[in-house]
């Protein structure tokens, strides 16, 4: 067990995928500058209960995901943009809201147990392809581009990708996160996008495609 700074948002942030982080208020510039001064990381957290910002302290999930800060812009009056990068997760196990202004927590690692490695590979292969369809569906409609090469081949990071880019609302990211077997968590992604590919046309001509790596505000 181990101290984690804690910043809860109303995004869920998955092993080995960016997050963009606009820094103003007093409280989480002083966990963030106390991050980069000694290097370590920050734990996201989603919000159960309570507001992102300019309130008092929420309530997170059980469940997040480990931070490393990989750039920083300072702006004027402390401000700061950052970029981190999504490391491990981890589960609380208790939270001490008293010692800082921000939320510190005591918690554990939770890796994702991987009991049938032939079916994690199987299901991986049978999810590729629909990620890849995915993807070139929003690259299509927003006018970008994606090499879809550049998916991950190790299965357990196809899969964190994979419930990363899907646009669903933060909850039900949050329960993809929270699957405690491999083979559970790709079985639920080959569901979710049989759905959302099938659902993807319909809704691209009513409006435009989510983009990712955008600014969350603290």
């Amino acid at each position: 067990m181990f101290e984690l700074p804690l910043f809860p948002l109303n995004t869920v942030l998955f092993p080995a995928t960016p997050l963009q982080l606009h820094i103003f208020e007093p409280r989480y510039k002083k966990m963030i500058n106390l991050c980069i001064q000694e290097r370590r990381p920050f734990g996201v957290v989603l919000i159960r209960l309570g507001a992102e910002a300019l309130g008092p302290l929420p309530e997170p999930y059980p469940v997040g995901c480990s931070a490393e800060i990989i750039h920083v812009q300072r702006l004027s009056e402390g401000r700061l943009n950052i970029t981190a990068l999504g490391q491990k997760r981890f589960q609380i196990i208790s939270i001490d809201s008293e010692s800082e202004p921000y939320l510190v927590g005591s918690v554990e690692d939770f890796q994702l147990t991987n009991p049938y490695p032939e079916i994690v590979e199987r299901k991986a292969s049978d999810l590729r392809p629909k990620v890849e369809r995915f993807i070139q569906a929003l690259a299509r409609a927003g006018g970008g581009q994606f090499d879809v090469g550049q998916l991950p081949p190790d299965p357990i990071s196809l899969a964190y990708i994979a419930a990363a880019m899907l646009q669903i609302p933060p909850l039900e990211k949050q329960r993809l996160l929270a699957f405690e077997r491999a083979d559970e968590l790709l079985a639920e992604l080959l569901l979710t996008y049989r759905r959302e590919n099938a659902l993807l046309p319909s809704v691209l001509s009513d409006s435009n495609p989510l983009q990712q790596g955008g600014f969350s505000r603290n």
